[in-house]
């Protein structure tokens, strides 16, 4: 029943994430930058990140209990999804200087269904769905590049968010950020985790790879399109040649 169900839930899963990155062009997240009022109920923005991503902490380990795999492979998947999610869970959110903004509950439970639902796609392929993957797989191609991209992204991602958070402590207000690779986009950390993703499609050569590599693009490439005009129209000195998400294109 479930060998059924999961080609169609990934299927469905894929057209969602098209449609939200339309949306998300037109209409942006009500967090961050984009706060505003209409969306309900709100928390604080800390509480909100640990409440979203703590699904996805939560969701892989237990998929990989129930399964009752314990080949290598296996702890492999596990502790790459558990180092970025660990740190975007808990490191992350809580160097954020608290009580600077809010986010709606509304988009807090948004985020946290989608990560359910994504850890479940992921997850279940990995442990169960999908053909059992040998040790002999660290040594392909697929997994070099991969692991490549996947560390590279996410060291992308980290450097630049630790550059926006000494900024936020030092000014206490939205400055323009610089150093790194803020020198040629507005929104390195969303190209970091977009990165990143690929990496993870690549290394574990699955389909629910592909689809939250898809889904992090419709995410995150809207958003960065957004941020760049924010600070474009926020900041009359805001460097001419930085581009949004790609050095030198776009």
């Amino acid at each position: 029943m479930e060998a059924v169900f999961y080609p169609k839930l990934l299927w469905i899963w894929s057209l969602l994430a098209l449609v939200a990155a339309v949306a998300l062009f037109y209409i942006p997240a009500p967090y961050g930058k984009h706060a505003r009022r209409g969306w309900g109920p709100s928390i604080d923005s800390t509480s909100a990140w640990v409440v979203m991503e703590s699904a996805a902490v939560l969701i892989m380990p237990a998929l990989f209990i129930l399964s009752g795999q314990r080949d290598p492979m296996s702890w492999v998947w596990l502790l790459l999804w558990e180092i970025h999610y660990l740190h975007r869970t808990f490191v992350f959110p809580l160097r954020r200087p608290r009580g600077q903004h809010r986010t709606p509950l509304s988009v807090v439970s948004m985020g946290f269904v989608f990560n359910l639902i994504n850890g479940y796609v992921n997850g279940r392929y990995l442990y169960g769905l999908g053909p059992e993957v040998q040790v002999s797989w660290l040594r392909s191609p697929w997994f070099l590049v991969g692991l490549t991209l996947f560390v590279g992204g996410m060291a992308l991602n980290i450097d630049s968010d630790n550059r926006l958070l000494r900024l936020s402590k030092r000014t206490q207000d939205y400055s323009i950020p610089t150093g790194g690779a803020f020198r040629w986009v507005s929104c390195p950390n969303y190209l970091g985790e977009i990165i990143e993703w690929i990496g993870w499609a690549v290394l574990t050569c699955s389909p629910g790879g592909l689809v939250f590599a898809l889904w992090t693009a419709a995410n995150l490439v809207p958003r960065a399109w957004t941020n760049h005009n924010w600070y474009r129209e926020k900041f009359d000195d805001y460097p001419p040649a930085r581009r949004a998400l790609v050095p030198f294109v776009w």
